[in-house]
């Protein structure tokens, strides 16, 4: 299957090198999304990650015995790594909640989040200074960026946390337009 190989040796690197670095990003992406509890996309994803990795290890044990190959595999694994992690945080896959301390009036946070699209929920509580109030807010995670510098603006002093969500439900969601809604009549 891989004869060309066999007439063209500097092209094994190269394979091993581009190989590992789609094995190793499938990995890095099936790995968030079982932990985000997908269970049919991190089996599909799986499979491409284990079929690439079967051919580029086959490849290696069988023709390459220099250290090119070797640093090759090294070099694409590590790079695989950085190119998941960057296409992690560009997908932002998932939900989050945040949530938000301020000593300013709680009620305008949750004005500024309704405005956005999200509920949230205050709470009053006493900080180690001064009273504050805490609002909780569960939105997607890609909108995170959006929110903390609408939130920033507002108070500069602000603090806020942010955890991963695996589920949700029975909250305040607003619906978000879809690209499909203008074609559907109705709708």
């Amino acid at each position: 299957m891989f004869d060309f190989l066999d007439q063209s040796p500097y092209l094994l690197p190269l394979m091993i090198f581009f190989g590992r670095i789609i094995d190793v990003t499938l990995g890095t992406l099936r790995i968030i999304f079982v932990s985000k509890g997908e269970r049919y996309k991190a089996p599909l994803i799986g499979f491409f990650e284990v079929f690439i990795w079967v051919v580029v290890i086959s490849q290696i044990l069988s023709r390459a015995n220099d250290m090119t190959a070797y640093l090759s595999y090294a070099a694409g694994y590590a790079t695989g790594n950085f190119i998941g992690i960057l296409i992690e945080q560009r997908i932002a896959f998932g939900i989050v909640l945040c949530r938000i301390y301020t000593n300013k009036n709680g009620l305008d946070v949750i004005r500024l989040l309704k405005e956005c699209g999200h509920g949230a929920t205050l709470v009053h509580g006493t900080g180690s200074v001064d009273k504050v109030d805490i609002i909780e807010t569960v939105i997607e995670r890609k909108e995170m960026k959006g929110i903390a510098q609408k939130l920033t603006q507002f108070d500069p002093n602000l603090f806020y946390v942010i955890e991963d969500v695996r589920t949700k439900q029975n909250g305040i969601f607003y619906k978000r337009p879809s690209i499909f809604s203008r074609w559907r009549p109705g709708k």
